[in-house]
């Protein structure tokens, strides 16, 4: 059995979030699997004092030297002990050898030629006018410390007219005279080396600035494999992609074709073939001048329009995105590759002795080699170069951007929202049902300065889609209503894929804004919020929640409910029946006190035009009522509009139920329970339309309902037939069902059969 060795800084494995991860597929692996610090380390027992995971938490455990160690802490931290660390890499086989930091990797790629044509050009500033010549080839340039991290004291420089320039630092844009620029450049240059480069930018066809993140490990036969190629997008206004600034991620594949049309492929080709090539590259740079072969990169690269690629930097063990779960497969390759490590150290020695012989290289480094093998090999963090952005259109508080989306109840929470900022402000909403990320597209083209706030719905049937509409338009403020069983069929019937495809509005927005999310909806714990830096609110009815709505009551066509804020207990009410409407309306409510609206301002919003088709009421003759819900079906949304029923009822109550599309696998399940529900709620006549949706009529009946209230058609018109011999005075009708089995239509003939 293999016995891997994790080397960390830290004394405790419980602070290290990833640690389990290896444990556990270690485990899986079949390999021996411990945590330790250097200082645990006794050469003369050849012992090492570490921890094991074992029945669910952490334990001592004197174990012997390991057959390969996995090197994951920070190299400065580790530092304090180079001397037990360079001891064990004399006797064990390390992972993870850094490659040095982003310029000396830089100055290696140009030296070995091959890759030079990627590497962005640059030159030491020594003075003003190197600076000023540089620029009149360039045109727009980039002024940053040699040494910088995280893109402090970077500053973007162009031309602006004759004789001035505009310089743009962090978020602030000035306006400088030739002599002003020479003296910022003069102060900077004694404080420290600085370089210039071309301002090279990578821009989607909405304007928002780009790059790609190429992550490729070495598997369990030693050999490069890609374990992802994602783009990283800055957000509206934002210079920076990089996801610790508030960049956001995406899919590959719906990101090119949405940028790149016919081309995507043979770009996603190209950008698999550089990743695989320049790994194997500085693999083999690595092995000449250090005799060490690395197994894991982070490439960063952009496109300018030519399709060219620019190299921006290069990191070694890269960080995983948020918005995907590759948290595993980077730990799969790396327990994999530590196994084939310590089984194969002498196939690898020689591998690296037979290059060498073959370059010609001697075993001895080069003065410079050994130099900058003690140098310190920390990742530097690149700041992706950003567009100019005139000082004009930076506004001092962001513009809020509201993005909905869940299951159920995404446009009737649009709705409360837009109704209650248009209280004061002028606002911009999504039109009608409209949610896809074509008309996610057309509203960004709408949208203008005179709008003081954006409420926009997000829709979503597959993986993929919101993160596209965060590419379209980030939101700064977002809610997920819940997470149900619509278009659970397009996830292989997992809920938990629901809740991911969802989790890609807290992903791709503003990753300091804040997210609501429904306190009481049990899916909603599978959403990713774990990275998220934001401010979360929870709303909820049955659970202590920031908003919580109580004393729920119908009422008319309408619900009542007390809440308390801003320090006072407030009676609201809404036109809309049904307790899962209140939800959205708190949805509203939370958004809108954050932003500082006052409770009269929210319960008169609150008061709004309700969303057609649903639950809406139509009062026909002889006290016959019309309950219309018929754009959206799940099973989650149907027994809320059997709720709305069985409470406003005044006598006989009628269910007719449309076909439920995209539960997949889920259908039989799901059907069977709602069946179940109907007889619980003890409806009085159950009609079902559509294909299989007898099953639902099926259950209710084996549930113990009277087969005689039972009936199912696939053809509408007996189904109306029907209804013209069975429906009575006092009776409540819910037609429920979406938009593309036209329940519409059973809705008409009732209103138009029964006209008062």
């Amino acid at each position: 059995m293999t016995i891997i060795g994790m080397l960390h800084h830290r004394l405790d494995p419980r602070t290290v979030i990833k640690s389990y991860a290896y444990a556990a597929v270690a485990k899986a692996e079949g390999a021996q699997f411990f945590y330790f610090t250097p200082r645990s380390v006794d050469f003369d027992k050849r012992s090492i004092r570490g921890k094991v995971y074992e029945n669910g938490d952490w334990h001592e455990k004197m174990m012997p030297f390991p057959d390969v160690i996995y090197n994951a802490g920070s190299p400065e931290k580790l530092s304090v002990s180079k001397d037990i660390i360079e001891k064990l890499k004399k006797e064990i086989p390390f992972t993870t050898y850094s490659i040095g930091n982003k310029w000396n990797v830089m100055r290696r790629l140009k030296e070995a030629k091959e890759f030079e044509k990627y590497l962005i050009p640059s030159e030491v500033v020594e003075n003003v006018d190197l600076l000023h010549n540089f620029m009149a080839y360039y045109k727009k340039v980039v002024f940053k410390p040699i040494d910088g991290r995280k893109g402090k004291g970077i500053y973007f420089i162009s031309k602006s007219g004759r004789t001035n320039f505009e310089v743009k630092k962090d978020r602030e844009t000035t306006v400088y005279s030739k002599s002003q620029l020479d003296e910022l450049i003069k102060g900077q240059l004694s404080t420290g080396t600085y370089i210039v480069q071309p301002y090279i930018q990578s821009k989607t066809k909405s304007g928002q600035i780009y790059d790609f993140r190429l992550h490729v490990q070495k598997n369990g036969e030693g050999e490069w494999v890609i374990t992802t190629i994602y783009p990283r997008i800055a957000p509206n206004g934002s210079i920076i992609p990089n996801i610790n600034n508030g960049g956001f991620t995406n899919y590959l594949d719906p990101f090119l074709e949405q940028e790149f049309k016919e081309e995507a492929y043979d770009i996603r080709r190209m950008l698999e073939h550089f990743s695989l090539s320049l790994a194997r590259h500085l693999d083999e740079i690595q092995m000449l001048q250090f005799g060490e072969v690395i197994d894991e990169i982070g490439i960063d690269i952009g496109l300018d329009d030519q399709r060219k690629i620019w190299m921006y930097e290069v990191n070694w063990r890269p960080g995983c995105p948020p918005a995907f779960y590759l948290e595993l497969d980077v730990v799969i390759n790396t327990i994999r590759y530590a196994m084939y490590l310590a089984n194969n150290q002498k196939q690898i020695k020689r591998e690296i002795r037979q290059l060498k012989k073959n370059k010609g290289i001697s075993e001895v480094k080069s003065e410079i080699t050994q130099q900058e093998d003690n140098e310190d090999k920390t990742e530097i963090k690149r700041e992706i170069m950003p567009q100019q952005v005139n000082k004009d259109t930076v506004e001092e508080k962001p513009l809020p951007i509201i993005a909905i989306t869940g299951s159920a109840g995404k446009t009737t929470s649009k709705a409360f929202l837009a109704s209650v900022l248009s209280e004061k402000w002028n606002i911009f909403e999504s039109k009608d049902y409209w949610n896809t990320t074509e008309h996610t597209k057309k509203h960004k083209e709408e949208i203008n300065a005179s709008h003081e706030a954006v409420v926009l719905e997000y829709g979503m049937a597959y993986p993929g889609i919101i993160t596209n509409h965060c590419s379209i338009i980030q939101p700064n403020i977002s809610i997920i209503t819940n997470i149900g069983l619509a278009h659970v069929g397009n996830f292989d019937g997992d809920i938990k894929g629901v809740a991911k495809a969802k989790s890609e509005l807290i992903h791709g927005m503003d990753q300091n804004g804040l997210l609501i999310l429904n306190k009481d909806d049990e899916n909603s714990k599978y959403l990713e919020t774990q990275q998220f830096k934001g401010k979360i609110i929870t709303v909820g009815i049955h659970s202590a929640a920031d908003y919580k709505a109580y004393d729920i009551q119908y009422k008319d066509i309408g619900m009542t409910f007390k809440i308390k804020l801003q320090g006072q207990e407030m009676a609201m009410y809404i036109p809309i029946l049904g307790e899962h409407h209140v939800y959205n309306a708190l949805n509203a409510v939370a958004v809108a006190d954050f932003l500082g609206f006052s409770p009269t301002d929210i319960k008169a919003g609150l008061n709004f035009k309700k969303p057609p088709r649903r639950l809406t009421i139509y009062n026909c003759r002889d006290d016959i009522t019309v309950i219309d819900d018929t754009v959206h079906s799940h099973p989650q949304g149907v027994r809320a509009a059997i709720d709305v029923l069985t409470n406003i009822a005044k006598q006989r109550k009628v269910a007719i139920i449309g076909q439920m599309r995209e539960l997949g696998n889920l259908r039989e399940e799901e059907y069977r329970k709602l069946g179940e529900y109907i007889y619980e709620q003890d409806i009085d006549l159950f009609i079902t339309y559509g294909f299989r949706t007898e099953e639902i009529g099926a259950a209710a009946k084996a549930k113990g309902m009277d087969p005689s209230k039972i009936y199912h058609f696939l053809d509408k018109e007996k189904l109306h037939a029907l209804l013209e011999k069975v429906i009575k005075p006092h009776d409540t009708i819910l037609v429920k069902g979406a938009s593309k089995t036209n329940m519409f239509e059973t809705v008409k003939f009732l209103d138009q059969r029964f006209k008062e």
